[in-house]
């Protein structure tokens, strides 16, 4: 059997959907229903586009599974402020899920970036 490498990005997305996940729940346990809901798409969504970005047909496919999987992560840092600023979730919980959706969202745009510029040498 070959090495394994890992790899970061789907590493991170999906233990921050994991979190999602169990945060989700506790506002259905609220009766927070509608966040829950828009929440757990945006954040589970993530690591599902990089999954398919991963298993891309093209280059081009792997950029836009990419962005896609960047859009979720913008759209779960814009429901996190809400709940954050309608105090539906605790500002230390906000913090650090706002903190892993900062740290996918960086290294999606690098990914995004290299791949881009490598693609242009070509």
């Amino acid at each position: 059997m070959g090495i394994v490498k890992r790899n970061i990005v789907v590493e991170k997305s999906f233990d921050f959907a994991v979190n999602i996940v169990g945060v989700c729940r506790s506002l259905e346990r609220k009766r927070e229903f509608v966040l829950a809901r828009q929440l757990l798409k945006s954040g589970t969504s993530i690591g599902a586009n990089v999954n398919e970005a991963i298993q891309g047909q093209s280059r081009a496919d792997f950029i836009a599974k990419m962005n896609i999987a960047l859009k979720e992560a913008q759209e779960t840092e814009y429901w996190l402020k809400l709940l954050k600023e309608t105090k539906t979730i605790e500002e230390q919980e906000y913090k650090e899920l706002n903190d892993e959706c900062q740290a996918i969202k960086k290294i999606l745009s690098s990914i995004i970036l290299s791949t881009r510029e490598n693609n242009e040498k070509k």
